[in-house]
């Protein structure tokens, strides 16, 4: 009965916690998206086909581009209501066995003067995104192998 309580307590918060966050999501207006990165053991080729696989994974876009030349992942716009989301990714090697990943996700809010780009992800939810990649990541080496 105790442990039932402590959750339900715990439930309660975050419900009320994210109600207090709801009037300020995506009402960030900002010039350009944010970009975060996180360094990988892995080649440039491998992380590129694990980036697409999450994005088709996390439904952030039904055609994913891989650009081999440049080391890019460029996913289409997923439209949604008055909002567009879009993901971008850039590869970059640092030393022989490293290479650093460039996350970008564009959201914007379609308003009476055009497409605004609005912050809506925080970097936990990029925190996120690169945890799954890591484990995509594996899954490609161990393809491979």
């Amino acid at each position: 009965m105790m442990k039932k309580t402590v959750i339900l307590s715990f439930v309660l918060m975050m419900i009320i916690h994210l109600m207090s966050c709801a009037n300020n999501l995506g009402s960030t207006v900002i010039s350009r998206p944010d970009e975060y990165t996180h360094v990988y053991e892995a080649k440039e080729k491998i992380i590129l086909n694990a980036i697409a696989g999450v994005i088709k994974d996390k439904k952030n876009g039904d055609h994913v581009s891989i650009d081999l030349k440049n080391n890019r992942v460029d996913s289409d716009y997923v439209v949604s209501d008055d909002w567009r989301t879009k993901t971008s990714a850039r590869v970059k090697r640092l030393n022989w066995k490293e290479c650093e990943v460039y996350l970008a996700v564009t959201t914007e809010k379609k308003t009476q003067t055009g497409w605004e780009i609005r912050r809506l992800l925080g970097k936990e939810q990029y925190d996120s995104f690169f945890s799954v990649l890591e484990l995509k990541i594996y899954e490609e080496m161990a393809r491979i192998q």
